[in-house]
């Protein structure tokens, strides 16, 4: 089993900024994707921005210059620095991750499996 749990958001003023953390733990050989997913009320959830392993990263258009993601694969974290929000980037935002895990079953037979996790999601408000 794999957790991701988040921290940070809250409600930020229009123009503000706000960091979220990820934490995963668990049977993690290989964390090969983390980022942030986010859905505000009424809508589909969209990204918002990915790193892999090999640390290339997308972003959502809507987010590109102002949100950075990092990770540090040691501690199996990643953070969104998000500068210059504003009321359209209210939403809960998820945390995600693509995980390779490896495990010796009951029978004593190496298994793996490569799996998406979700978190509970953290809410980040912006007022205007």
């Amino acid at each position: 089993q794999v957790q991701l749990r988040e921290s940070g958001g809250g409600l930020v003023q229009s123009g503000g900024s706000a960091r979220l953390s990820c934490s995963a733990s668990g049977y993690i050989d290989r964390i090969d994707v983390i980022g942030w997913y986010r859905q505000a009320a009424g809508q589909q959830r969209e990204l918002v921005a990915t790193i892999t392993h090999t640390d290339s990263t997308d972003y959502a258009g809507s987010v590109k210059g102002r949100f950075t993601i990092a990770k540090d694969n040691a501690k199996n974290t990643a953070t969104l620095e998000m500068i210059n929000l504003g009321p359209e980037d209210t939403a809960v935002y998820f945390c995600y991750a693509k995980v390779t895990s490896t495990w010796i079953d009951s029978d004593s037979v190496p298994r793996a499996a490569r799996l998406e996790h979700w978190g509970q999601g953290t809410q980040v408000t912006v007022s205007s």
